[in-house]
């Protein structure tokens, strides 16, 4: 990540976060409307989970735009997986067991030596 701008790194981790609030969100449209095969969408959950997802590209457009590339930037993104685990934790009360730190630590690991590597390069 030397050569990777420090707010290219911030902006992916915003929007891995906003990612992983975008999936929490269309579940609870999921769950208000069951009655149609699409019916959720027409819920206000389906609207904030979009506009998740739109924040999502544009904070990677952003990063892009400052000078951060997929090779590096992506596998960063890859933290949705840790915060989605964090999120059900708070949200819905799922634990968070020993194994699931450590996979936490190895997708952690894997960011840094994908980032690092590919910035090498």
């Amino acid at each position: 990540m030397n050569h990777t701008p420090v707010i290219a790194v911030l902006c992916v981790l915003l929007a891995s976060f906003l990612g992983a609030a975008g999936q929490f969100l269309f579940k609870l449209a999921a769950n208000r409307d069951s009655s149609r095969p699409l019916g959720f969408l027409g819920t206000p959950w389906a609207f904030a989970g979009l506009a998740c997802y739109i924040a999502v590209m544009l904070l990677f457009s952003y990063a892009f735009r400052r000078g951060g590339t997929v090779t590096v930037l992506y596998p960063i993104y890859a933290s949705t997986f840790v915060w989605a685990a964090v999120m059900a934790w708070v949200l819905y009360g799922q634990p968070i067991r020993a194994i699931h730190v450590v996979g936490m630590i190895l997708l952690i690991v894997g960011m840094i030596c994908m980032g690092t590597g590919n910035a090498a390069t």
